[in-house]
């Protein structure tokens, strides 16, 4: 069978694909991974079609055992990638033999790593889809020492000639944002929005917590449970947003002030916590 043995997971190892979307009215968030270019890009390089699942590595610290011949690859941040100890880098295809070792580092800058494998990670899918969703804990339970993960049949063929070497986060995220729908219960909502915050370590796959000066609501009245969606700047009594990424609850009670921009959430997905964020409004 084509697999690989875990033998340090780091800190999580959740198998992650391009989600489940569509099923909010079921309650189930998207999921899927959170930094998407990343995946497939990573899938590109060893031969997969971009739906199939990889490993998404917060922070590095991984290890396996190839049990086949395989090859692999790994993107997001610039980290240190070895197989057997010897360096292979990351961000190109690396092949890898029965028997050995495949370790990954910790990026100096960026949060989540991904790793592909020829043929995809071939755990059960669950409402259509790999991926892990932390918050309704639908689909495969994080990664453990021991664990064998079976692999599916190589199928494309690995490449990656025209690929870009690995982007470094930025200090300071600059990140577009739609108002709305619920910017009118805060006072100059474009303006406070646009102050500097930055990143908690309470932030997780359902949402980035942000810390800084609290914003101010005009309209106290209740909101009923409203419909949300991935990028949601939701405003919690606090005052301090939260960022909704792809596991956020599909329903919440607390005004959304703005929308991040789609294309900006990868970026989002790989601040670390005390990165800066900056919310730059978007026109309509």
């Amino acid at each position: 069978m084509r697999s690989l043995e875990v033998l340090a997971p780091g800190p999580s190892a959740l198998v992650q694909d391009l989600g489940r979307p569509g099923l909010g009215q079921l309650g189930v968030p998207p999921s899927g991974a959170l930094d998407v270019p990343a995946l497939r890009l990573a899938n590109r390089l060893v031969g997969n079609a971009s739906h199939e699942a990889g490993l998404e590595l917060l922070l590095g610290g991984f290890s396996c055992r190839a049990q086949a011949s395989c090859t692999i690859a790994v993107t997001g941040p610039a980290v240190s990638v070895t197989v057997d100890g010897r360096q292979a880098g990351s961000h190109v295809p690396v092949f890898v033999t029965a028997g050995q070792t495949l370790e990954i580092g910790t990026p100096a800058a960026g949060l989540r790593c991904y790793l592909a494998v020829s043929g995809g990670i071939a755990v059960d899918a669950e409402l259509g889809s790999r991926s892990r969703d932390v918050l309704s804990e639908i689909g495969p339970p994080p990664l453990a020492p021991g664990d064998v993960v079976p692999l599916g049949a190589a199928q494309g063929i690995p490449g990656g000639a025209d690929e870009l070497a690995a982007a470094c986060p930025p200090p300071e995220l600059l990140v577009p944002v739609l108002l709305g729908p619920r910017d009118d219960w805060f006072d100059d909502a474009a303006h406070r929005l646009a102050a500097r915050w930055t990143v908690t370590a309470e932030s997780n796959r359902v949402g980035l917590r942000l810390d800084g000066t609290p914003l101010q609501r005009k309209e106290e009245r209740e909101l009923p449970s409203e419909g949300l969606i991935t990028g949601a700047i939701q405003v919690p009594p606090s005052g301090l947003p939260v960022v909704f990424l792809a596991d956020h609850p599909t329903t919440g009670g607390y005004p959304v002030i703005g929308v991040v921009a789609r294309e900006a959430l990868p970026a989002l997905a790989q601040a670390r916590p005390g990165t800066a964020v900056r919310f730059r409004y978007l026109p309509v």
